[in-house]
């Protein structure tokens, strides 16, 4: 099993969530972050003042998925979200040893 953490821009969530229904993602968690890389965050005017915005907003997305099924779901994710300017964003991808459904206890390959 791999658990897949992607950070992307938040206009590209519906894309992204449209390409992982298409592999067969059933879930995932959406969560709305804060962040920067290269980017370095970006000047605002906001009533005559201008200020720095240093973290800017995003879509953090974590998934479990079979093996199979993960490499499927990063080209998805990768395809879908990518616009080809700075701040595209991320994916990570991780080895889960265990998952546990706690409504049932089924476990591993079951529970996901």
């Amino acid at each position: 099993m791999k658990k897949i953490e992607a950070i992307v821009k938040p206009f590209k969530m519906d894309d992204v969530r449209e390409a992982l229904a298409e592999v067969g993602v059933a879930g995932m968690t959406v969560t709305e972050v804060k962040g920067f890389g290269r980017q370095k965050g970006h000047t605002e005017l906001y009533r005559g003042a201008e200020y720095q915005v240093d973290f800017l907003p995003k879509i953090k997305l974590e998934l479990v998925l079979d093996d199979e099924r993960a490499e499927q779901a990063v080209e998805a994710i990768e395809s879908s979200a990518k616009t080809g300017k700075i701040g595209d964003g991320k994916i990570f991808v991780y080895p889960v040893e265990r998952a546990i459904r706690i409504r049932t206890g089924e476990q591993d390959d079951e529970a996901i």
